[in-house]
């Protein structure tokens, strides 16, 4: 493949928009965002530093996977879709949470 061949291809793959749910919680003294449509986390002081180096792994992560040639695979793996008619992916849908789970820690 030619190098303008595979910079469009890889351009092409870039262009992921997508809307993905990120938990922002506290953890002692740090905040931290994380995102399992991604299984993704950063962390900051703050809740805008959380956020913030949480987009620029975002990012990396996708630079990365484009240049090791992954991207499609991990997309995958991670419960990521791909419409074949308009090349488009889509994020896994979650339909709910569980918001009150009663742990025993006996036997």
């Amino acid at each position: 493949m030619k190098q303008t061949e595979k910079e469009e291809k890889h351009r092409k793959m870039a262009d992921i928009g997508a809307r993905i749910p990120v938990i922002i919680f506290q953890e002692g003294n740090k905040f931290v965002a994380y995102c399992p449509a991604l299984d993704l986390s950063s962390c900051g002081d703050t809740e805008v530093q959380a956020r913030r180096r949480f987009t620029e792994a975002v990012q990396v992560f996708f630079r990365e996977l484009i240049a090791m040639g992954t991207l499609e695979e991990v997309l995958e793996e991670s419960g990521w879709r791909k419409d074949p008619h308009k090349q488009v992916w889509s994020p896994p849908v979650y339909k709910s949470t569980i918001e009150d789970v009663k742990i025993y820690a006996g036997a």
